[in-house]
């Protein structure tokens, strides 16, 4: 396997950082994993033996059928759940329909029910995470002083983002407005941002893949359902509608007054004018109907860079397989890199360094692997090379 160096790399990326003068980023599982939030697979465990005897019959029904058709992976928690919504499709909720031995309202209580789950897991683990990372990257993003909005797209429906920019009290924006029960407004996302637009600076938050603060709710006027946001509420058990996490596919083809279809294309559309670095943190590439918008835009705009930090090597190897004729996609592993499309090893010279220049940030001489793969020394990286680590720091 050929090699590359990794300090010229690293300059070339600190230059990028430096002068880039639109930034936006990807946020995957990985980045929340980095502050103890559970990934799928942990997370599809701690679920299991929280629920009730019924769900539990119909979660086990579910785990078996999906095993004979997901066998390069374990089944996790949101194969499950779209499981779940198929039949909910299928038998119309209807107690008389069933599919594989599940009725249509188990289906739905189910669903249900594993969701509040999810809700309750993940919030435990948000209130004694750290938030120091995230607090310090949308400090040092807030920081930028840039032409372009600052877009942040990201399938983790946990609240770690919104906790850590009102922390800092950043303002942000999702798409909802109002402030008793926030509606979501399609026009807001389409409305593009002018030079002299008090919210110019505010930063865009885009949760793909729905969240811990959107429940379904059913307005009685068009006899539909709609999404709001709603705050912490103190006990999930007892809240009537329905949590909106991880939509299944026919939710993408729901009404455009809806925000997943917005979202994509936002992010389609996001990708596909202009000059753009984006840059990727803890995203596996799993989601195909992601990575076709990513892969086309790549395909179509010229002037997009994209920049891909794994934390483990095989999933460079993976993406590889799949991204190998992109020149304007960069991806770096901890000892593995795809650099303008060559699947490449990381050659770390002392010789190359400068005087005085550090390289404890971004490399382990001791075990021989790139460390910015993991969120946490990622943001330390761009701290370090914004110049403003410890204004930063000491302002938090």
């Amino acid at each position: 396997m050929a090699t590359n160096s990794l300090v010229r790399e690293i300059r070339e990326l600190k230059t990028q950082l430096s002068y880039s003068k639109n930034i936006g980023f990807f946020f995957g599982a990985g980045s929340s994993c980095a502050l103890g939030i559970p990934n799928i697979v942990q997370l599809t465990k701690d679920i299991k033996p929280l629920l009730g005897k019924d769900e539990l019959e119909t979660f086990n029904k579910i785990f078996t059928e999906l095993k004979t058709t997901i066998k390069d992976r374990e089944v996790n928690i949101e194969d499950i759940l779209n499981h779940l919504r198929r039949i909910r499709e299928l038998t119309n909720e209807q107690k008389t329909k069933e599919y594989i031995g599940i009725n249509g309202e188990s289906a739905k209580k189910a669903d249900i029910q594993i969701c509040k789950k999810i809700y309750k897991v993940i919030l435990e683990k948000e209130n004694i995470a750290n938030l120091d990372s995230t607090k310090k990257f949308f400090a040092w993003l807030s920081l930028l002083n840039r032409e372009y909005s600052k877009e942040i797209f990201t399938t983790n429906y946990d609240l770690i983002i919104e906790k850590s920019l009102e922390a800092n009290q950043i303002p942000y924006f999702d798409g909802f407005v109002g402030s008793f029960e926030p509606f979501f407004l399609q026009s807001s996302i389409d409305h593009e941002v002018h030079n002299k637009d008090l919210t110019k600076n505010w930063i865009r938050l885009w949760k793909i893949h729905g969240s811990l603060s959107w429940f379904w709710k059913k307005d009685t006027k068009l006899n539909a359902q709609k999404i709001i946001r709603i705050g912490k509420i103190a006990d999930i058990s007892k809240y009537e509608n329905e949590l909106v996490i991880y939509p299944s596919k026919d939710k993408y083809d729901s009404s455009r007054k809806q925000p997943f279809i917005a979202y994509f294309d936002r992010l389609k559309n996001y990708l596909s004018n202009g000059e753009l670095l984006f840059i990727f943190v803890g995203y596996s590439f799993s989601d195909q109907h992601i990575n076709d918008i990513i892969f086309n835009c790549l395909r179509e705009n010229n002037r997009l860079f994209a920049i891909v930090f794994f934390y483990k090597d095989d999933e460079v190897e993976r993406l590889h397989k799949l991204t190998s004729s992109y020149l304007n996609l960069n991806v770096y592993g901890p000892t593995k890199a795809i650099i303008n499309g060559e699947l490449v090893e990381w050659n770390f010279d002392k010789n190359e360094l400068k005087p005085s220049e550090e390289f404890q940030h971004y490399w382990d001489e001791s075990n021989n692997k790139m460390l910015i793969g993991d969120f946490n020394k990622l943001v330390d990286f761009l701290l370090i090379n914004s110049g403003k680590k410890e204004i930063i720091e000491k302002t938090l």
